[in-house]
């Protein structure tokens, strides 16, 4: 393919993509194909020759869309957002036609910089404390992962790096195999499930402590824990709290943690994958308690922030930490600008070793839209869950099981959890909307996010009429089932008089 041939492919796919977007609402939120549906439409091998563009485009609306789960609807209803946006798609293309891996500075300054700026740019948005900025004196900045379980994962090995290091200063009688063998790192048991695989894949304890009945994880609950096993013999390492966790968008005490991990001397991490975006706003900033206390936290902008998965921000307070948990340099991999301390080198801040140039798309979206806009997002998304969270308690037949969260409504059906999972069974099979369930103290429900690219209000009434629509069903053939059953009922209570006659007369 030539210049010329990828100025016309581009064009179409734009414009693919575009209409996509544009009439999205006319597609099924789920795909009706079944697993191993792709395999026989496709050839077994690659074509010996080269195909025309015009086809390979025919060919992904025949083939591969069938197959699309469409998360940018707003009927997608499950999980949390995965926003994009248009001028977030512009910087994808951009930084891919550049075709970099920005691994140290040498290998593009501009991506290093750009990241060094809108990780700046973003902190001063999200109002993050100042030790948190690249600007400042300190040793503190932001880097952009992948996704909140990569940095989940960079802050428990960092934290087990520094506290092995520690324990063999203090303790040089054991070997470091013992040490490493009692470390423990807490978290609660509302948290993401990256923290307990994070715990799997850096070899280390993952205690899953027990939320109050609030949802919410507090210092007392850490504290007794560290307590029992600093007796056993344990050595706390990290403790990850949670800022909007999954099943509710529960909010975790962060102060009282703080205290805790400050007397043991334990990391604190905070994962704010979905909530972090709500620092920016004034009447969220009760969120933002304890921030000052913190090793390190992330949020992904591709929730809130309308940049394109995948993009999650880390801020650490001391890079030195994941730096020196990480630094492995080679020959090649130096360059004469190595002792600039003040521009970092963000390999040593991740695992693997290439970067993304992701900055270029975060940096073109904020210009675009702007703090005002991302800040109108988020209050929309708000607002929607509001709308329908009012829908919800003016229908008897329904209850909200936690509070209401950002763009999280949490509900079930009244009574036995049987017609809440035959509910969203039914939703499930219809395709229209997309939720999934949760439980917590043995009561099913549903979470209903508020999602998609460009969710309305009308989006909202779509969804309820769509949810209350099936329940009234479900309720109608439960009366059906019922009648039926007290036919058979009556029937049988008719024949074993029929029965007793009989035996009557004979007597």
């Amino acid at each position: 393919m030539n210049a010329k041939e990828f100025r016309e492919f581009g064009k179409a796919a734009v414009d693919f993509v575009a209409d996509y977007l544009e009439n999205i609402r006319e597609n099924d939120i789920l795909p009706s194909v079944e697993p191993g549906y792709l395999l026989p439409l496709l050839p077994k091998k690659m074509p010996e020759t080269p195909e025309a563009w015009p086809e390979i485009l025919t060919d992904i609306n025949r083939v591969i869309k069938p197959g699309i789960t469409h998360w940018q609807s707003p009927n997608m209803h499950a999980y949390f957002p995965t926003c994009i946006s248009y001028p977030s798609l512009v910087g994808e293309l951009i930084a891919t036609g550049y075709g970099i891996v920005g691994f140290s500075w040498i290998c593009s300054p501009a991506c290093t910089e750009l990241e060094m700026v809108v990780m700046d740019w973003l902190a001063k948005f999200l109002h993050l404390p100042k030790h948190f900025l690249h600007e400042d004196d300190g040793p503190g900045g932001g880097v952009i992962q992948g996704s909140a379980s990569e940095s989940v994962l960079v802050a428990v090995l960092a934290a087990r790096e520094q506290a092995v290091r520690k324990e063999r200063e203090n303790h040089p009688e054991m070997s470091e195999s013992d040490i490493r063998g009692k470390l423990i790192a807490y978290s609660s048991d509302q948290s993401n499930s990256c923290i307990e695989k994070a715990g799997l894949l850096a070899a280390i304890r993952m205690k899953l402590l027990p939320a109050d009945e609030d949802l919410i994880f507090r210092g007392a609950t850490l504290q007794k824990a560290i307590e029992k096993d600093v007796a056993a013999g344990l050595i706390p390492v990290i403790c990850i709290a949670t800022l909007g966790t999954t099943g509710t968008c529960a909010y975790d005490d962060i102060e009282s943690l703080a205290s805790i991990c400050e007397q043991y001397q334990v990391w604190l991490h905070v994962d704010a994958a979905y909530a972090g975006g709500a620092f920016a706003l004034d009447e969220c900033a009760e969120l933002r308690r304890g921030l000052d206390r913190v090793d390190s936290l992330n949020f992904n902008l591709h929730k809130f922030m309308q940049v394109s998965f995948d993009c999650a921000a880390m801020w650490v307070r001391d890079a030195n930490n994941v730096v020196d948990s990480f630094n492995v340099d080679r020959i090649y991999l130096k360059h004469k600008h190595d002792d600039q301390t003040k521009i970092p080198d963000f390999r040593h801040w991740q695992i693997p070793l290439g970067r993304r140039f992701r900055a270029l798309k975060v940096w073109i979206t904020f210009r675009t839209l702007g703090a005002e806009g991302l800040r109108a997002t988020m209050r929309k998304h708000i607002d929607l869950a509001i709308q329908f969270e009012r829908a919800v308690k003016a229908d008897k037949r329904f209850e909200v099981v936690a509070p209401r969260a950002l763009g999280l409504v949490c509900f079930r059906a009244k009574g036995d959890n049987e017609i809440t999972a035959q509910l969203q069974h039914r939703l499930m099979e219809r395709k229209k909307i997309y939720m999934v369930k949760a439980e917590h103290c043995g009561r099913l429900f549903l979470r209903f996010s508020i999602c998609g690219m460009d969710p309305k209000p009308s989006d909202i009434e779509f969804a309820w009429t769509e949810i209350e629509t099936q329940l009234t069903a479900i309720c109608a053939e439960d009366q059906v089932n019922a009648r039926k059953a007290g036919d058979i009922t009556d029937l049988s209570h008719h024949l074993t008089g029929l029965q007793l006659t009989n035996e009557t007369l004979r007597r």
